[in-house]
């Protein structure tokens, strides 16, 4: 039964021999200073002209260019124009039929330039910096995080705050006296408040990082790391605060903007590309946010010593309030994009999850403000049972960004092992880092009975399961010295192995491993993992 169904599983491949490619260009794997100008494909027979496709993928699996296949005169070559391509990894996916009617289909990778790795989980990892192993961050909630997540929760308060209320100064220039008197009553107790805080941050942060690592490491994390310089600059901007309190508007807005920009500098943002952009859409994101908040504060505590004069700041604050909240709208769902390679991430981490939650409240923050201006411009006094739903809502938000600040945007990679045990073979699979578009190490290790002896062919074959047309990618194994096999009594074993970006991009993959014993039976073995 099993030759059987070996034997119809291999008719396909028998079928697509029919035509064999002699020549590709660029060549499977090969590595390329700069893009080339066109994919030529040259073939042993001639195919149809008319059907097939041949196109160019990019790390995300996005068609490149819009050119279509042509086939030279002859039939047997066929080629696709490309546009300029920058540094990466793409993929060749081709699918044609030969002159006497069979399909022949498959999928190569080639390299241009240096591009660096997609970004995974292991991109946030300040221990990469220090030269550290065995550390990764978090991607899951846990509860014996709760100190972090209550110190960044407060240190989170205390930024918005802070930054909120000077900005405030800065804006509000024809500010009444009872505003101008609220807004200094707050701004020194904030700014204790902050420097306590931004304090406890560190050190909590820090000590947490640098658990069972000597004394000596802290200097390099507070001088060799992003984020260790980046701790030291928060607490310089705090102190800073005291005289910054005493000088003009100008000023407070510059301290505001500086300790906006190093959080923005430290955050998620930073690992991604373009830098500047995304680090851009951070701190505009945080501006808003601080805005937002600040001002919230200094109307609910305007509220409370003088009506009227909150009855006129209102007005001016719903229209802020309304232009952040787009701002951060708008700055949110475009950092979201860069972070993650599809929406459909939002529902594999907690950090997506954490997010939906996060627009959700940001939805009724929308409804609870509609209401407030529209109670404003009738001329109203904002009433005290909504703005303490905004104040909520507002520290909602904060509290879950308190969080989902420190667990990663995207998951984990993790290296792949497979291993199967059988009377007709055994087989054990690793992938590892598992990381698309990196170069990846395969090793296959196939035992098979004694009296069948060593397999006569073994093939592993990378299949999209995300995108079903393309065709599948040849791992181009070649044996290798084993050290760590296992030896199985009655059984005879061989190690392969090969290293290269044969999984170019994120998503489903399905690892074909077919075993061609002496005997010309076939086994063939699936695993379908995925990565990030």
């Amino acid at each position: 039964m099993l030759t059987l169904a070996t034997s119809i599983l291999l008719l396909p491949s028998l079928a697509s021999a029919h035509a064999v490619i002699e020549k590709m260009t660029p060549a499977a794997g090969e590595r390329m200073a700069k893009g080339p100008e066109k994919i030529e494909l040259a073939f042993n027979e001639a195919i149809e002209s008319k059907v097939g496709s041949l196109k160019v993928l990019d790390k995300k699996s996005k068609t490149i260019g819009s050119s279509e296949p042509m086939t030279s005169k002859d039939g047997r070559t066929l080629s696709l124009a490309l546009p300029t391509l920058a540094e990466g990894v793409y993929t060749v996916s081709y699918s044609v039929i030969s002159a006497d009617g069979h399909p022949v289909s498959g999928s190569y990778v080639f390299i241009v330039g240096n591009p660096p790795e997609a970004v995974d989980a292991s991109n946030f990892n300040v221990h990469t910096e220090l030269g550290h192993e065995g550390h990764v961050m978090s991607t899951q909630l846990g509860g014996r995080d709760f100190i972090l997540y209550a110190i960044r929760i407060a240190y989170y308060a205390a930024l918005m705050l802070a930054a909120g209320l000077l900005l405030w100064s800065a804006i509000a220039r024809q500010e009444n006296q009872s505003l101008g008197r609220v807004r200094r009553k707050w701004e020194l107790p904030v700014a204790r408040s902050l420097l306590v805080i931004v304090l406890l941050f560190v050190f909590i942060q820090a000590t947490e990082m640098m658990k069972g690592y000597p004394a000596s490491d802290y200097a390099k994390l507070f001088g060799q790391t992003s984020v260790g310089r980046a701790w030291l600059l928060l607490v310089v901007l705090a102190v800073a605060l005291f005289p910054v309190l005493k000088l003009g508007s100008a000023v407070r807005a510059v301290w505001a903007v500086l300790i906006l920009g190093v959080e923005s500098w430290s955050g998620h943002a930073a690992v991604y590309s373009p830098k500047f952009v995304t680090i851009l859409l951070d701190f505009i994101h945080l501006a808003g946010s601080a805005l937002w908040a600040g001002g919230l504060v200094l109307l609910f505590a305007v509220w409370r010593f003088d009506r009227k004069e909150a009855g006129r700041f209102a007005e001016q604050f719903s229209r802020m309030a309304l232009l952040s909240i787009a701002v951060m709208t708008v700055s949110g769902v475009a950092m979201t994009l860069f972070f993650l390679p599809s929406l459909d991430y939002l529902l594999y981490t907690p950090w997506g999850k954490m997010l939906i939650a996060k627009t959700a409240v940001v939805a009724l923050v929308l409804v609870v403000g509609a209401l407030l201006r529209f109670r404003v411009r009738k001329g109203q006094l904002p009433p005290a049972a909504l703005l303490r739903a905004d104040l909520g809502l507002m520290a909602l938000i904060i509290a879950i960004v308190g969080i989902f600040t420190y667990i990663t945007p995207l998951p984990a990679n993790e290296p792949i092992l497979y291993h199967k045990m059988g009377e007709e073979q055994h087989l054990t699979l690793r992938i590892s880092p598992n990381k698309p578009g990196a170069d990846n190490t395969f090793s296959l290790r196939v035992w098979l009975p004694e009296n069948v002896g060593p397999a006569k062919s073994v093939k592993l074959r990378m299949i999209s399961l995300d995108r079903p047309e393309l065709g599948a990618i040849d791992v181009p194994l070649a044996p290798f010295v084993d050290e760590e096999t296992s030896e199985f009594t009655g059984f005879v074993g061989e190690s392969l192995k090969a290293e290269g970006p044969f999984l170019p991009f994120a998503g489903k993959w399905q690892a074909e491993m077919r075993v061609i014993t002496r005997n010309d039976d076939e086994i063939v073995e699936r695993y379908e993992f995925r990565n990030y």
